[in-house]
């Protein structure tokens, strides 16, 4: 087959280039552009897509003995993803802008490119895998689960999934790939993961979100509408947190104080007890299916849901209904905002996933 392994410049991304090339495949190599003006270098483990990944994934391709590209990307990037991010949190959702760099340029924006250059898969260094299953394509979770990331690939489609491989999902542990790399000779083998957003690489999110959203003072309430102190900006406030609140006193039961909401046309951050994070269903109308649809998915099937990259999976009954991917769980789970990802598990098979529109309390509003 004719291979286009997307290659970031990171060791999961190379071995899965060298598994390739090792099957007998004809593969090429190429690095996604997705800033016009990127950093020269990382720091450390932060960030992704600098001139000195772009280098060292070169180097990879070259020890690989593979033809290398850089594709520029940069301006769909910039329109899919970060804008789409800005967005999100104007409007006060928590967005995962690695899911959309997922959905929109790797797995549609470059496999799009791939197939109209004539190649049969995009590789990339992901942990998770593709089987044929008695009814299609499915895609499944890693054999290391403390690596998966089925997760962030959980918006794939039956038609990207049918041109997807990952190399390394089968692979037990991380420190095994470290190992493949070295006896390889490979550059990168011992190169930290990146980590944080790829575009914000310095991981001070309140302050690139000021900059492009606006930072108004503006209240912190609790639940009865007192007003407990005053935030910088609503927009850089997500449900669920904790820290950063400096409401400067204590609730009257001594306990912390959590986000409950984000009201951004108000700009206004309403907090409460621990508790009242607590959720029984989510829905979202911006949902799909990671292979063919459940038979069941009208009237209802168990599964597990993970709101999380690395969150735990919780039992649920998923359905569709009015529009919407309803997800109800058989426990309270905790910290779930608009915005975040939902993706569905049968077993270890990702079903599908929604973007979480709106929530139904577990608790009382005055609980």
């Amino acid at each position: 087959m004719r291979i286009l392994a997307a290659m970031s410049g990171g060791v999961d991304s190379a071995v899965a280039a060298a598994r390739a090339v090792e099957a007998g495949h004809e593969v090429v190599g190429v690095h996604l552009a997705l800033s016009r003006a990127p950093g020269t270098l990382r720091t450390g483990s932060r960030g992704c897509c600098t001139i000195e990944d772009s280098m060292d994934a070169r180097r990879a391709a070259a020890k690989l003995g593979i033809p290398f590209y850089v594709w520029d990307f940069s301006e769909r990037f910039r329109d899919d993803v970060i804008d789409d991010f800005v967005a999100e949190y104007a409007a006060g959702r928590t967005p995962n802008p690695c899911m959309r760099c997922n959905e929109r340029i790797k797995f549609a924006a470059l496999l799009e490119k791939a197939l109209a250059l004539g190649f049969d898969a995009v590789v990339t260094g992901h942990y998770a895998e593709v089987r044929r299953g008695p009814d299609g394509v499915e895609l499944h979770r890693a054999a290391a689960w403390a690596k998966d990331q089925s997760y962030v690939l959980g918006v794939l489609t039956t038609e990207q999934l049918e041109h997807a491989w990952f190399p390394l999902g089968a692979t037990p542990s991380k420190a095994e790939v470290r190992a493949e790399a070295e006896a390889r000779g490979l550059s990168v083998a011992a190169k930290p993961d990146s980590h944080d957003i790829c575009f914000i690489p310095d991981g001070d999110t309140r302050g690139w979100l000021a900059e492009r959203v606006g930072a108004e003072e503006g209240p912190i309430l609790d639940r009865d509408g007192t007003r407990l102190g005053t935030h910088p900006g609503a927009a850089a406030f997500t449900v669920g947190q904790r820290k950063g609140l400096n409401i400067g006193y204590p609730s009257a039961d001594g306990r912390p104080r959590f986000v409950l909401e984000v009201r951004p046309k108000t700009n206004e951050v309403i907090v409460g007890p621990k508790e009242a994070l607590a959720i029984s269903e989510l829905a979202g109308s911006r949902f799909s299916w990671a292979g063919i649809a459940p038979a069941d998915a009208v009237d209802g099937f168990a599964c597990e849901v993970q709101v999380r990259a690395h969150a735990e999976p919780v039992a649920a009954t998923a359905r569709v209904e009015g529009g919407e991917l309803v997800v109800r769980v058989d426990a309270p789970l905790e910290g779930v905002a608009p915005g975040q990802t939902a993706v569905v598990y049968v077993g270890t098979r990702v079903v599908g996933q929604t973007t979480i529109d709106r929530t139904v309390s577990a608790v009382p509003a005055r609980a």
